[in-house]
C-alpha cells in the first residue's frame, strides 16, 4: 500500500490503549495504525468490543488517564495529539476534530435547550455572541434537515423524535466546519428510514463542508453506502484494511469472510439447497486480559492450524491497496 502518512489529515501509528483493571490489564487496541485523507470517508468496523470507540475516543483524548494508558502517535495536521498539552486539546475538540456520539438521547443535555448546546460550542471556539449563535444554531438545523428550526431551537431534547435528535448532534458536530468528523455508530437505534435519511445528510454535508469521516460501526450496509476504505478490527488489532470496493469484492481475512456471511440477504432463504439458519462465526472474543501470541482469531478461524496458534501473522499487502493479518489469505503477484 503506497505511503500516505506524510499527506494524511490524521495518522494512527501503533496505537495501544491499555485499562488497569482489578483484574489485570485490559488491552483494549494493540497495535492499530491508520491513516484519513482530506475528504475521505474510512469506516473502522468489528464486533462489540473489538475497540472501534476506544480507537475514536483515543483520538480526542477523551479516555481518563488513568485507568487508560495510550502509547504510540496521532498525527492530526503533522501535530502529535499525545503529546499536546490539554489546553491545546480543548481548543481542538469540536472544533477541527468534531464528534457525532453514538446515543443521542443520553449524549444530548436534557435541561438545556438544543439551540444552547449548539451555541455553546460556537460561543466557545468561534467567540460568537449568545444572539450570533442563537442565529448561527437556527442555520445549522435548518442545513441537516430540521423543519420550523427557529422554533425548533428553542426545544428540548426529550421533544423531539430519535431521528431529530441525531440531526442536533450532527448539527452540534458541524457547527465549528470541522476537519474531520469521528461518527460513532450514528444510525444505532434508528429504523431504517431515518438511517437512510441520516446516511444521505453525511453524504451531502461531506460535498459541502469537505469534511474527511471516521465511521465507526458494525453495520457493512452502511459501510457499502457511505465509506472509501474500510479497517476491520478483531480484538484490538487490525486484521485487514481495504478500499470498500476491493474488500466487498476480495475479503482477504476469514474473520471479515465471517462478517460478510452473517449478513442476512432479502429472499436468501427461498433459493434451493439455501440453508435456514443465518451464518454465524462460532465460539467467542477471547479476552482481551490476556496476551495472545498467535492470531487472535484463532479460536474461531475454520481454517486454523498450529501456526496459526503459535505465531501470530503480520500485516501485509495481499493485493495492491489491500492488507490483511493472515498466513493463509490469498496474495496476488502484484501486491507490494
Amino acid at each position: 500500500m503506497p505511503d500516505l502518512k506524510e499527506s494524511a489529515l490524521l495518522s494512527v501509528e501503533n496505537l495501544q490503549v491499555h485499562f488497569r483493571t482489578p483484574d489485570g490489564v485490559n488491552r483494549a487496541v494493540d497495535g492499530v495504525s491508520f491513516s484519513i485523507q482530506s475528504g475521505e470517508t474510512l469506516a473502522i468496523v468489528g464486533e462489540s468490543g473489538c475497540g472501534k470507540s476506544v480507537t475514536s475516543m483515543s483520538i480526542l483524548r477523551l479516555l481518563p488517564e488513568p485507568p487508560a494508558r495510550l502509547a504510540g502517535a496521532i498525527r492530526f495536521e503533522g501535530r502529535d495529539l499525545l503529546s499536546l498539552p490539554e489546553r491545546e486539546m480543548r481548543r481542538i475538540r469540536g472544533n477541527a476534530i468534531s464528534v457525532i456520539f453514538q446515543e443521542p438521547m443520553t449524549s444530548l443535555n436534557p435541561v438545556l435547550s438544543v439551540g444552547r448546546q449548539i451555541g455553546e460550542t460556537l460561543r466557545l471556539h468561534q467567540g460568537l455572541s449568545r444572539k450570533d449563535a442563537e442565529e448561527r444554531a437556527v442555520e445549522m438545523l435548518a442545513l441537516v434537515g430540521i423543519p420550523e428550526p427557529r422554533r425548533r431551537v428553542r426545544e428540548y431534547p426529550h421533544q423531539l423524535s430519535g431521528g431529530m435528535r441525531q440531526r442536533v448532534m450532527i448539527a452540534i458536530a458541524l457547527a465549528c466546519s470541522p476537519k474531520l468528523l469521528i461518527a460513532d455508530e450514528p444510525t444505532t437505534a434508528l429504523d431504517v428510514t431515518i438511517q437512510a435519511q441520516i446516511l444521505d445528510l453525511m453524504r451531502d454535508l461531506k460535498r459541502r463542508v469537505g469534511a474527511a469521516i471516521m465511521l465507526i460501526t458494525h453495520d457493512l450496509g452502511v459501510v457499502a453506502e457511505v465509506a472509501d476504505r474500510v479497517v476491520v478490527m478483531y480484538a484490538g488489532r487490525k486484521v485487514e484494511e481495504a478500499a470498500v470496493r476491493d474488500l466487498f469484492r476480495t475479503p482477504r481475512h476469514p474473520y471479515t469472510r465471517g462478517l460478510m456471511g452473517a449478513v442476512p440477504r432479502l429472499g436468501a432463504a427461498e433459493r434451493p439447497g439455501a440453508p435456514q439458519r443465518l451464518a454465524e462465526i462460532p465460539g467467542m472474543v477471547p479476552s482481551l486480559k490476556t496476551r495472545i501470541d498467535g492470531c487472535v482469531f484463532a479460536g474461531r478461524c475454520p481454517s486454523v492450524t498450529d501456526l496459526c496458534r503459535s505465531h501470530a501473522p503480520a500485516l501485509e499487502p495481499k493485493a495492491p491497496g489491500h492488507l490483511a493479518a493472515c498466513h493463509y489469505a490469498p496474495k496476488d503477484a502484484l501486491a507490494a
